[in-house]
């Protein structure tokens, strides 16, 4: 009986699932809900929420029509592997249940916090243990939620990232690994633990932090509630997860010193591999434990990120024709055969707002 490997993704577009043959690593077929973009909370400027149940809710519709689709049958889908946006919080109570939206990658209401960190615990101890500013990564923006919503910040039992919750929603397991760790700045490269400098700074609990394992490894196994949801067989093993990134190098094989991924989504990255814990003094790129991580060979990622690639394409398709808006392939087939340059453009929109605006 042919064996397939179920692989989720938690984007901050949309929710994909696809089922992979392992014997010749071909997909089979993928979903992807919703079909126009998830919803994203927008309380203030420069605020980014998601309902994590939201997220839930499409992985499961993801699955059911993997497999419809398909006719898999769910005893032969061998494990698990999870991708997802990096950088968001998500607070459970002890239950498991969030207690608020989680904040999500593009918010940047921690920005002062982060830098308030990088200067009273000092930029060259920053740099050198955590490899990057704390910044407006996933610990400053627990901090916020401590100064700003104390209530709420009483009721957290854990917190994890989105691929973190996806996997407990499926195992009942609260588990993170070295890699999330990283990316949200809980974790020192110097001493190769949790930060807890940082943590002790923002004066929050390592008890919030989920158990931690390996990437590759038995992360928990399906439960028979996330069974009977999603049409898998109860026990199925998670064996892998990893922040979108780290995960798209891996897709591409890049996994040693000096290969580079280029990737686009929302946001569009560069993604280089690096042996060492390189930093960046001015923070212009960010380093994370890569995928490929071990005690005897040190993987790190190191990530230059453009935040508006994919953000910006649907801005264009909902604010342009906006009676009858175009699809994606509509927009690309256009810009394929536009002329090199935006004179247009220039000329005429940008002069009008100058004048508009001087």
């Amino acid at each position: 009986m042919a064996g397939f490997l179920l692989g989720l993704d938690i984007g901050s577009s949309s929710v994909k699932a696809s089922l992979v043959a392992i014997d010749s690593g071909q997909t089979v077929v993928s979903a992807q809900f919703p079909e126009e973009e998830m919803e994203m909370i927008a309380l203030q400027n420069g605020w980014a929420e998601q309902d994590p149940e939201m997220w839930w809710e499409y992985i499961v519709k993801s699955i059911r029509q993997c497999l419809n689709k398909s006719g898999v049958k769910p005893e032969s889908i061998k494990a698990i592997g999870i991708a997802y946006q990096m950088h968001g919080l998500v607070a459970v109570d002890s239950e498991g249940k969030p207690v608020r939206s989680s904040i999500i990658w593009c918010d940047s209401r921690a920005v002062s916090l982060g830098e308030n960190a990088f200067h009273k615990l000092g930029e060259e101890y920053c740099l050198s243990h955590f490899l990057n500013s704390p910044g407006n990564f996933t610990a400053s923006k627990l901090k916020w939620v401590k100064e700003n919503e104390p209530e709420v910040y009483k009721r957290i039992y854990k917190i994890m990232l989105p691929g973190d919750y996806i996997a407990f929603k499926l195992s009942g397991e609260m588990v993170t690994s070295d890699s999330g760790l990283s990316e949200g700045i809980f974790w020192d490269y110097k001493n190769s633990d949790i930060a807890y400098s940082l943590l002790k700074h923002y004066g929050i609990d390592a008890a919030l932090l989920p158990t931690i394992k390996s990437v590759f490894s038995i992360q928990g196994t399906l439960t028979a509630k996330a069974a009977s949801l999603t049409g898998l067989k109860e026990g199925t093993l998670i064996s892998y997860r990893a922040g979108d990134q780290p995960n798209n190098a891996f897709s591409l094989n890049v996994l040693k010193p000096g290969e580079t991924a280029a990737t686009a989504g929302t946001s569009g990255v560069i993604y280089s591999v690096t042996d060492q814990n390189a930093y960046d003094i001015k923070s212009r790129v960010n380093t994370f434990i890569h995928v490929s991580n071990s005690a005897k060979l040190k993987r790190n990622g190191v990530l230059l990120c453009v935040n508006g690639t994919g953000i910006l394409n649907s801005w264009l398709r909902k604010n342009f024709k906006s009676g009858n808006p175009l699809d994606y392939q509509q927009m690309n087939e256009l810009a394929a055969n536009a002329p090199v340059g935006a004179t247009g453009f220039i000329d005429v929109t940008f002069r009008e707002w100058c004048r508009a605006n001087t």
